[in-house]
């Protein structure tokens, strides 16, 4: 082949997703491998990369040699830590040019189709981000340990907390509280066995149980209104750098969007894509980029 493809990557703690698209744009080929956020190794994340490729490119009908013809545009986790970043930019993936970003740039870029605008990501993990005249700027997402507030993780953690704490009558019990316990048999101590190695997914596990009884228990409630307020508070900072629009995303978006206040209605709106399409108008920025510094024109 001598025509260029686009090739996008949203890569992840759990996996890599790839899209490859024609120079009209047209998806001619997907993939799916391993994990891929960086911060687990630039070579087990550029492997993940390079397999996915591979498997969009087979999907497309194309072999390896096509991809000296590809422009990549890669989203991943770990990408917002610049030596990783500058890392993974440099990995031997045979393509003719690399674009990275983090996955929240890329999800932003799909969201607003490459205009300008805030995400907020309410999932296991929670981060913001505005792109405003090109720039990014992250709000939170630092991690489960230090950061990540009104992420499923914290909710989940929170009502785990809360079913123990009612143990001890130190708060109220609840069916939320009971239901939880129930999970560890009503035995404590299993909790505190579980928790020695329990990840941010494990307590995330828990969050479904405190939407589910919302309007109905107070604990639930309680936990809800708190978690609110890390979302508004994220907002806030979102409009005041200068997003005109935010798109919620991620598995929580659509449990927590009827507890967000009325007022944030005017700036709330349905994300135009996804990060695959993000990852997509990276590669494109690639190839234009690399076509200017060679003095080539389209």
């Amino acid at each position: 082949m001598s025509s260029p493809c686009y090739l996008a990557i949203d890569g992840g703690g759990t996996n890599t997703r790839a899209r490859l698209a024609d120079g009209s744009g047209r998806i001619i080929g997907e993939g799916l491998s391993g994990s891929s956020n960086l911060t687990l190794g630039i070579e087990t994340a550029g492997t993940a990369i390079a397999a996915a490729g591979d498997i969009a490119l087979k999907a497309a009908g194309l072999g390896e040699r096509a991809r000296a013809f590809v422009h990549a545009g890669l989203g991943l986790a770990g990408a917002n830590v610049p030596a990783l970043a500058e890392a993974i930019g440099g990995f031997a993936f045979g393509y003719r040019t690399v674009a990275v970003a983090s996955d929240a740039v890329s999800a932003c870029l799909g969201a607003h189709g490459g205009g300008d605008g805030g995400i907020l990501i309410l999932g296991t993990g929670s981060q913001g981000l505005a792109l405003v005249g090109g720039k990014s700027t992250a709000v939170g997402g630092w991690g489960f340990a230090i950061s990540d507030e009104a992420s499923g993780a914290i909710l989940g953690r929170a009502a785990l907390r809360a079913a123990i704490l009612a143990v001890d009558a130190l708060c109220p019990a609840s069916d939320l509280t009971r239901a939880i316990l129930a999970r560890f048999h009503d035995e404590p101590a299993r909790a505190v066995l579980w928790a020695k190695s329990a990840t941010p997914r494990d307590y995330g596990s828990f969050a479904p149980l405190v939407f589910e009884r919302a309007g109905r228990d107070s604990v639930a409630d309680f936990l809800i209104a708190d978690a609110v307020r890390s979302i508004v508070a994220m907002l806030e900072r979102l409009t005041f750098l200068g997003a005109p629009r935010i798109a919620l995303m991620g598995g929580l978006a659509k449990p927590y969007r009827p507890f967000i206040p009325a007022r944030y209605d005017k700036i709330l709106v349905q994300a135009k894509g996804d990060a695959m399409d993000g990852a997509l108008m990276l590669a494109r920025q690639g190839a234009d980029a690399a076509a200017v510094n060679s003095g080539v024109t389209g």
